[in-house]
C-alpha cells in the first residue's frame, strides 16, 4: 500500500470517528416533529371605560365609587376640572376635619373651624351651642378615634364648576352634658359611644382656595 493511499484512509477514519461524536452528542432529528408556530401577540392592557371614554383606570377613584356609577362619572369630571384633586386625599382630610369640627362643637366653640362650616350649618351648630348656654350646661368631651371613613357619594356641576363629595363616617367619643350643677343629664363621661355621620363638603373646583366647607350633615 502506498503512502498516499495509506493517508486517505487515515482521514476517512478520523471523518467517520467525528461524526459519530456528534451524532452521539447531538442526537438525530427522528420521527414526527410538529411544525413550528409563532408564538401569539401579547393580550394589550385592560383599560376601563368611564363616561363613555376609554381611560387607563383610575384606582384612586375605582377604590373608593364604582366605575360607571354616578358617584365615578363626577368624580372623573372633578378632576378633570382639577387634575390635582385626589379622592383618597380628600378622604384622609376629611377624617381629620371631621374630629375637628365635631369636637368644636362639642366644646361649645366654633371659632377654630368657622371657616370650614357653610353658613347654614354653621348658624345650626350655633343655635344648638346657644341653647345649651341658656339652660346653664356644658359638654365635657373626649374624642377616641374615626373607626370609619368611606365615600358616601359625589356630584358635580359642570356649570358651577361646584363639586360636592358626601362621607360617612364613624366615630367614638366620650361625652357628657352636665347641668350648672354638674349633674350629668345627657351621655355617661366614662363610657365610650359611637357616633355616625354623613356630610357633605362642597367646593368650587379649580379655585386657589384649597378648603372644603361642611354644607350639609346627617
Amino acid at each position: 500500500m502506498n503512502n498516499p493511499l495509506l493517508q486517505l484512509l487515515v482521514l476517512a477514519g478520523i471523518a467517520i470517528f467525528l461524526i459519530l461524536r456528534l451524532r452521539n452528542v447531538l442526537g438525530t432529528r427522528t420521527g414526527y416533529e410538529p411544525p413550528q408556530v409563532d408564538a401569539p401577540e401579547q393580550p394589550r392592557p385592560r383599560f376601563d371605560v368611564i363616561e363613555g371614554t376609554a381611560e387607563e383606570a383610575d384606582h384612586d377613584i375605582l377604590d373608593h365609587a364604582e366605575a360607571g356609577s354616578p358617584t365615578a362619572i363626577a368624580l372623573v369630571a372633578m378632576k378633570a376640572a382639577e387634575p390635582s384633586f385626589g379622592v383618597t386625599d380628600f378622604l384622609n382630610g376629611a377624617k381629620s376635619a371631621y374630629e375637628m369640627i365635631l369636637m368644636a362643637f362639642e366644646r361649645g366653640d366654633l371659632t377654630d373651624v368657622r371657616p370650614f362650616l357653610a353658613e347654614p350649618v354653621a348658624a345650626a351648630f350655633q343655635s344648638v351651642i346657644d341653647a345649651r348656654a341658656a339652660k346653664g350646661q356644658s359638654v365635657q368631651a373626649q374624642y377616641i378615634g374615626t373607626r370609619d371613613t368611606a365615600l358616601a357619594g359625589a356630584e358635580y356641576d359642570p356649570a358651577t364648576g361646584m363639586g360636592e363629595v358626601s362621607v360617612r363616617f364613624v366615630g367614638e367619643l366620650i361625652a357628657a352634658t352636665r347641668d350648672a350643677q354638674g349633674n350629668v343629664v345627657e351621655g355617661d363621661p366614662k363610657a365610650a359611644r359611637k357616633q355616625r355621620d354623613t356630610w357633605t363638603f362642597a367646593r368650587r373646583m379649580g379655585q386657589d382656595d384649597p378648603n372644603w366647607q361642611l354644607v350639609a350633615t346627617g
